[in-house]
C-alpha cells in the first residue's frame, strides 16, 4: 500500500545537509524519500532511502520505478543536493558525470511519469563574478565562476533551464556552509594553522580586507523548508541567494581565531602571489607535504563575495538566524573540548604533539 501524501525526494540524502533536510521535512511530510549511492540500515525516523547511482541511467530508472511503485507519482518537491566537489581546483570528469549529467538524467526521469510541483537545486554563490569590498550583489550580478566547482554549477543550471519541461524550479545559490563544529574546509584549515601556530597562519597572498559570505547549516535547512512551503507562489523559474549579509574579512577571521584560541594578538604579512605559489609547490613537491592551500587558491585570494539576500526574504520569508561571527566561539569551544574529535570531524591531520597529549590524558584517567 502506497503511503498517503505527496513525496519529498532528497538526492544526496546521506550527506550532512541531506540528512538534516530529510529529518526536518519529515516533521511536515509523511513521505520523505532519499536517493544516494548506499541506503543506510537506519534512515531518519519516518524516512526511506533508496540506493541510486545518479551517474547510471539504469540505476536512476530503477530508483524512480521503486519510488513510483511504493510511494506514488505526486512529488511535492525534489531537493537535489547530489553533486561532486573537491578542492583540487582542476577540471574533473566527475563534475559532468555526477553534477551536470546526473541532473539531466534525474530531470528526464522525473518528467516521465511523475507530477512534480517543485525542483530545488543546490547551487553556489560562486557562480557569480567576485565583487569588491563594499559591494553587495544580488541574483542579477554577472555570472563569472573562477574555478571548476562553480563552473560545473553554471553548466548544471543551464541544463535545468533546458530540461525542466513544465517542472517549476528553484535554484538556491548558497554561501559557504558551516555549523557549530565548523565542517567548512576553508575555516577548519584556517583554525588548524592558527591552533598549531604554523608559519602560514601569518602569511596571506591577497588583500586581507577581502572576504566571503557564509551560512549556517541550520539556516540552509530553513531556506529549503521555506522554499518547499512557499512553492505554490513561486515563479516557474526562481533563483535566490542564500547567505549571511556580513562577509567577514580574512584579517578579521584571523584576529578572531587567534584571540579565541590563544588569547593573543595576530600579525599578518602580505606575500606576493608568485612567491606564495612557489612556497605551496615546495611544500607539496619537494617536502612531500599535503598543504590545504593549493597554487590555484592563491589566484583566488582577492575574490570577495558579499550578498544582497532581499529576494529570499521577499519570496520565502527567509532571513539567517545565525552569524559566523557569533558561531566562531562555539567552533573554538568544540576544538578545545576535544581537539582530536574536532580534527576528525573536519578531516584534519593531527600533529604528533596533539596525539601525544591525548595519549597522556588518557593514561591519567586510567
Amino acid at each position: 500500500m502506497k503511503p498517503k501524501g505527496d513525496i519529498i525526494l532528497v538526492t544526496g540524502s546521506n550527506g550532512r545537509i541531506g540528512s538534516a533536510v530529510m529529518q526536518r521535512l519529515s516533521k511536515h511530510f509523511g513521505n520523505v524519500v532519499g536517493f544516494d549511492q548506499k541506503a543506510p540500515a537506519q534512515p531518519p525516523p519516518g524516512c526511506t532511502r533508496i540506493p541510486v547511482d545518479i551517474t547510471s541511467d539504469q540505476s536512476v530508472t530503477e530508483g524512480l520505478g521503486i519510488l513510483r511503485e511504493h510511494h506514488g507519482e505526486r512529488v511535492a518537491a525534489v531537493v537535489h543536493l547530489a553533486a561532486y566537489y573537491d578542492f583540487l581546483g582542476k577540471p574533473s570528469p566527475k563534475y559532468d558525470e555526477i553534477t551536470v549529467n546526473g541532473t539531466r538524467r534525474l530531470l528526464q526521469g522525473l518528467r516521465s511519469g511523475f507530477d512534480v510541483q517543485q525542483f530545488i537545486f543546490s547551487s553556489t554563490m560562486l557562480v557569480h563574478k567576485p565583487g569588491e569590498p563594499g559591494i553587495f550583489f544580488n541574483e542579477d550580478w554577472p555570472i563569472g565562476p573562477t574555478w571548476a566547482y562553480p563552473q560545473s554549477k553554471v553548466r548544471t543550471e543551464a541544463v535545468i533551464h533546458e530540461k525542466r519541461g513544465d517542472i517549476p524550479t528553484v535554484i538556491m545559490r548558497f554561501a559557504g556552509v558551516y555549523d557549530d563544529e565548523c565542517h567548512s574546509p576553508p575555516l577548519a584549515h584556517q583554525i588548524q594553522r592558527i591552533n598549531e601556530r604554523q608559519l602560514e597562519s601569518h602569511l596571506y597572498s591577497g588583500s586581507t580586507s577581502h572576504g566571503t559570505a557564509y551560512v549556517h547549516m541550520d539556516d540552509v535547512v530553513d531556506a529549503i523548508e521555506l522554499g518547499v512551503k512557499h512553492r505554490a507562489k513561486l515563479k516557474a523559474e526562481t533563483v535566490m541567494l542564500i547567505g549571511e549579509t556580513e562577509a567577514l574579512s580574512y584579517d578579521e577571521l584571523q584576529h578572531t581565531f587567534m584571540r579565541q584560541i590563544h588569547n593573543e594578538s595576530y600579525e599578518a604579512y602580505s606575500v606576493p602571489g608568485p612567491i606564495a605559489k612557489i612556497g605551496a609547490w615546495v611544500e607539496s613537491s619537494i617536502l612531500g607535504e599535503k598543504p590545504f592551500i593549493k597554487p590555484w587558491m592563491i589566484d583566488r585570494a582577492n575574490d570577495h563575495y558579499a550578498l544582497d539576500i532581499t529576494r529570499a526574504g521577499k519570496l520565502i520569508e527567509w532571513v539567517p538566524a545565525h552569524t559566523l561571527r557569533k558561531t566562531i566561539p562555539k567552533m573554538v569551544a568544540a576544538l578545545k573540548a576535544d581537539p582530536l574529535k574536532f580534527y576528525k570531524e573536519n578531516d584534519l591531520e593531527p600533529p604528533e604533539w596533539m596525539l601525544a597529549n591525548a595519549k597522556a590524558t588518557a593514561l591519567e584517567k586510567v
